[in-house]
């Protein structure tokens, strides 16, 4: 027999009202009622349902005397949720395109696929489903920007108990675009996602180069001041300082919902950063008789470029294909420049400057892997095992251990 309330908004009790309930006992089921007073209008509130036993009617119940010690309906739809508790879920983000990108992650396919369930129902399997059917028409960039608010979302749940643990929170540490039986190695390292040297990237910059100059521009800039492309796209010729050959990077440009935004830099800080060899002659001609508050980089027909009309103009996923390099994104220029600065010998210290990262350990995933304590292990363990397979010289003779018995 369902148990399923009638649609539509139910009244839920206040927070710290006493909740009375009684049970009547029908042909058709038990039909479940509680009861209490509205502390603002003084009028008695029930709410009841049809339930098929005495479990499912003291189920209901907890329900709602959790309801009113939290305040919150404890089956609440996810849908509802969202709205009642607004962009709490965002407390911490940036206010930069990152944000922008979760709150159409959540609105395009959360809210459509799982918005319609009580929250408190939602269970990991359901999520776990929900991301199969995602990764079959998403990229991994999409599904990130979408399972990210998702856990958010339940942390905030979690925070008011409505919920015990977060049924996403796992689920959002599956490998996005690979199948859950595939192992995947954890090289999490941004080295991973790096032109392997300048060659590469010349050869790269040269294709991208061939549809219009502010292309190879663009990859040349971003890869060589180890920059996103949203900062990129808002350097000015003021940022740029060549007698002492440093850039300063104060702000990034990038499509939001009503059109391009500029804000801050993702870490809100102002960071600058040195000027390599190869990238001084394309500085000096973008400078060359420009305004200091003139757009450093702009498109074929003026405008602003971005890392999608990079992408689309290019046609940037055949390019990196047929270069060899079918996994770099426009992102991994950064980690090309923050990577060849770290195997570069630049301290720690200062490449996190440059970067911008908040955490040490976040710059320090670009240092070049030191595995001579496994090469180390290795010596020591062949060694252990040469040792025992040696003959002996002479065979010891046997001499027996075994003790006398008693009264021998």
């Amino acid at each position: 027999m369902s148990t399923a309330e009638p649609s539509g908004p139910q009244p839920v009790p206040p927070i710290g009202v006493k909740v009375t309930t009684d049970l009547e006992h029908r042909p058709s089921g038990i039909r479940a009622r509680a009861r209490w007073i509205d502390p603002h209008t003084r009028k008695r509130v029930t709410r009841a349902l049809v339930v098929p036993d005495e479990d499912a009617a003291e189920e209901f119940f907890t329900g709602l005397r959790a309801s009113a010690r939290l305040g919150i309906d404890t089956r609440i739809p996810l849908a509802d949720y969202v709205e009642m508790i607004g962009d709490r879920w965002a407390r911490g983000l940036d206010p930069t395109s990152t944000l922008d990108g979760y709150k159409v992650g959540l609105r395009l396919r959360v809210l459509p696929a799982l918005g319609h369930l009580p929250l408190s129902d939602i269970s990991a399997g359901m999520i776990d489903r929900t991301i199969d059917q995602w990764e079959l028409r998403h990229s991994a960039s999409t599904l990130k920007n979408t399972i990210a608010p998702l856990v958010r979302v339940f942390d905030e749940a979690v925070r008011d108990e409505l919920i015990a643990t977060n049924p996403a929170r796992q689920r959002s540490r599956r490998s996005f675009g690979k199948s859950a039986l595939t192992l995947v190695e954890k090289d999490a390292s941004p080295r991973a996602h790096a032109l392997p040297n300048l060659q590469a990237l010349n050869q790269l910059a040269e294709r991208c180069g061939s549809v219009h100059q502010s292309y190879s521009d663009f990859v040349m800039l971003c890869a060589l001041l180890a920059s996103r492309g949203s900062e990129v796209s808002g350097l000015q010729v003021g940022d740029i300082d060549h007698d002492t050959r440093i850039v300063t990077i104060r702000r990034q440009t990038f499509p939001g919902a009503g059109g391009l935004v500029t804000k801050q830099t993702k870490g809100r800080d102002i960071r600058r950063v040195p000027v390599l060899e190869p990238l001084v002659p394309i500085l000096e001609r973008l400078t060359t008789g420009r305004e200091p508050d003139e757009r450093l980089l702009t498109g074929p027909r003026g405008g602003v470029l971005t890392t999608a009309t990079v992408r689309d103009a290019t046609k940037w996923d055949d390019v990196v294909a047929e270069l060899g390099l079918p996994n770099l994104t426009r992102h991994g220029l950064r980690h090309t420049g923050a990577t060849w600065l770290a195997d570069a010998g630049v301290p720690l210290h200062v490449l996190q400057g440059i970067l911008g990262h908040k955490s040490l350990e976040t710059t320090r995933g670009y240092l070049h892997p030191d595995h001579r304590h496994l090469a180390d292990a290795a010596t020591q363990a062949n060694a252990f095992l040469n040792a025992q397979t040696e003959t002996p010289a002479q065979d010891a003779p046997y001499v027996s251990r075994r003790r006398p018995s008693p009264g021998r």
